[in-house]
């Protein structure tokens, strides 16, 4: 039996309060008790004290509070007879009894999967996140003996059954599909409980340590694909272009000549370059009078 003011512990971090005495209720015992202990100085007679006490114990079972964000059931005989709060309510003490009071605001579950298979087979560890609330306090009191505990083995059940129907890379960059499914999973579940499942978010996805390794060498490896790919489209490229030179310079045997003039330029201007060039080249090309020039112009005044 629970004391009063004791607050049980349901599912996972969850908390479900049942209030036996308010500290309304006690005041206005404490107030019984001292007009009581007043007239019965003034009378000179015991019996303002009795009647105190037990005005007082009626006020001390009888006043409740519930808070703004609280629902409770009445029961009387068993029978349920309706919802009371947030604020102040009484109650006939020994003929009605109360429910768990229960919390109408957002309530956040965190829930685990370990050791879940993918449909390709691949063991993760996946954490997730359910937001959820009342929307129904009397359908969640009398529908499911502990809602919190249901909330909380159902998003379980239905993360596994999600990692199973898909893949590995489905999981790590579609999470928050993943998310939505599960989301309409559980809110299709939950709703006859009078519970609503806001969202669901996908925290993280655990996968082994080997696997981590074996996908790291395989994006490596795409890396360098990639790059020789892109390598041998530049080299493609180049050799188109060098076609298209091709085709000017072979009816034009002037601008090839002022091409290799221009290139042999390029390579003697530096200080202390050394090019062996042919002499049928030379002869072709007319470059002899070049070079002297680029001798005389080298020598210092």
């Amino acid at each position: 039996m629970l004391m009063p003011g004791v607050v049980r512990e349901l599912g996972r971090g969850e908390r479900c309060s049942t209030q036996y005495v308010s500290p309304v209720g006690a005041f206005a015992f404490l107030l019984a008790m001292a007009a009581g202990a007043g007239g019965s100085a003034a009378l000179k007679s015991p019996w303002p004290v009795i009647a105190g006490m037990l005005v007082g114990f009626y006020l001390l079972m009888s006043i409740k509070v519930a808070a703004q964000w609280q629902k409770v059931a009445v029961l009387r005989f068993g029978r349920f007879i309706g919802l009371r709060g947030p604020g102040l309510f009484f109650i006939i003490p020994v003929v009605d009894s109360l429910s768990s009071y229960v919390d109408q605001r957002v309530r956040v579950t965190d829930v685990k999967a370990e050791s879940a298979l993918t449909r390709d087979t691949v063991p993760v560890n996946v954490d997730a996140i359910v937001f959820w609330l009342v929307w129904d306090a009397e359908k969640s009191i009398l529908e499911v003996a502990d809602f919190i505990q249901a909330i909380t083995l159902s998003a379980q059940t239905a993360l596994r059954e999600s990692i199973g129907r898909h893949d590995l890379a489905q999981m790590i960059t579609e999470r928050e599909m993943l998310g939505r499914e599960l989301q309409r999973i559980l809110d299709e579940k939950t709703n006859p409980w009078g519970i609503t499942v806001q969202s669901v978010e996908i925290r993280d996805v655990h996968i082994p340590t080997a696997l981590e390794d074996a996908m790291s060498r395989q994006a490596q490896a795409e890396r360098e694909r990639q790059a020789r790919i892109i390598l041998g489209t530049a080299e493609t490229e180049i050799a188109a272009k060098f076609s298209e030179a091709s085709s000017v310079y072979v009816n034009n045997p002037v601008a090839l000549h002022l091409r290799a003039m221009n290139m042999l330029y390029e390579a003697i201007k530096e200080k202390g370059s050394m090019v062996i060039v042919p002499s049928s080249a030379v002869e072709t090309m007319g470059l002899g009078g070049l070079l002297g020039t680029t001798s005389l112009g080298s020598r210092p005044q």
